[in-house]
């Protein structure tokens, strides 16, 4: 048998087991809807990159880039062009 005082500090531990529990999944769900939040509302900007068929030195380029090109007076990504 239990001691009266011995199922207090059972019942505390389970408490704190169940509240630290707690935290950590609150934890991974706050850190993973702001993962979201940033992926879906974050817009980067164009950046200087090796185009299509700029590649010259073997390096990798962009297959289809949405920037413009610094010498085109159009914007329009690639594939929305006529």
């Amino acid at each position: 048998m239990m001691s009266p005082g011995h199922e207090g500090s059972v019942a505390r531990w389970r408490a704190i087991a169940w509240a630290v529990a707690a935290i950590v999944v609150l934890t991974f769900a706050a850190a993973n809807a702001h993962l979201v939040y940033v992926a879906t509302t974050s817009q980067p900007s164009c950046i200087p990159h090796a185009r299509l068929g700029d590649a010259s030195d073997g390096s990798f380029s962009a297959a289809q880039s949405a920037c413009p090109s610094p010498g085109r007076a159009d914007s329009q990504p690639m594939e929305k062009r006529p």
